[in-house]
């Protein structure tokens, strides 16, 4: 395990690049935005298990594939720009039906938990920033250095997944007297949509920083 020192500049970078606006973070907003609180924690932790994947594949050794080989990179960026893009037109094609008494009807929220998940799954960069930013706060004579790799994933993932849920509640707040306007719904929907196809241009578009 790290040492206390090590432990609390880890935990103040981490609360600092959390607070910090990303794809993570707007997709949440959008979504809470678009179809309510509930929509917005759900996808706030199904990016909390896409990070999980990721933090798995770094202990395993296997995110430095992404970092090693470009192809495997470009394959995964494109498809996860993909995913977006298209998350994003169908909310712009076709914005969900409003119910008789004009609230938005939101996705089944297993489905949203998964598209959080594949969302994160699918961006390399949350691997390649996991392997360039906690191996620096790894001491392999204090451990194993998995282990010290999982307890700061974690500690990150949870970090960021606070931050979200934030996000979520504040985002469906400040929103929530357009979703009982059948228009305002509507255009906010389409800007959901909008997001998500922004987002996905961003990671194809984005390179590899």
């Amino acid at each position: 395990m790290p040492d206390a020192e090590a432990l609390t500049v880890f935990l103040a970078a981490a609360i600092a690049l959390n607070l910090t606006p990303g794809p993570d973070m707007l997709y949440v907003a959008a979504r809470s935005a678009g179809e309510g609180r509930s929509a917005g924690i759900v996808s706030a932790l199904g990016i909390a298990a896409g990070c999980l994947v990721h933090l798995a594949a770094l202990a395993l050794g296997l995110a430095a594939l992404l970092e090693a080989v470009p192809v495997a990179y470009d394959a995964v960026r494109i498809a996860g720009a993909g995913y977006l893009t298209w998350l994003g037109v169908r909310a712009l094609v076709h914005p969900a039906p409003l119910g008789p008494t004009h609230r938005l009807g939101p996705a089944p929220l297993g489905r949203i938990f998964r598209q959080g998940v594949v969302t994160n799954v699918l961006n390399p960069k949350v691997a390649l920033f996991f392997l360039a930013f906690l191996p620096q706060f790894v001491d392999p004579g204090r451990g194993s250095t998995a282990w010290q790799i999982v307890l700061l994933g974690m500690l990150f993932n949870t970090s960021g997944t606070l931050v979200n849920l934030a996000v979520a509640t504040l985002a469906s707040r400040a929103t929530g007297w357009l979703r009982s306007r059948e228009r305002g719904a509507r255009w906010l929907q389409r800007l959901t949509g909008a997001v998500f196809v922004g987002l996905g241009l961003r990671l194809a578009l984005g390179g590899r920083r």
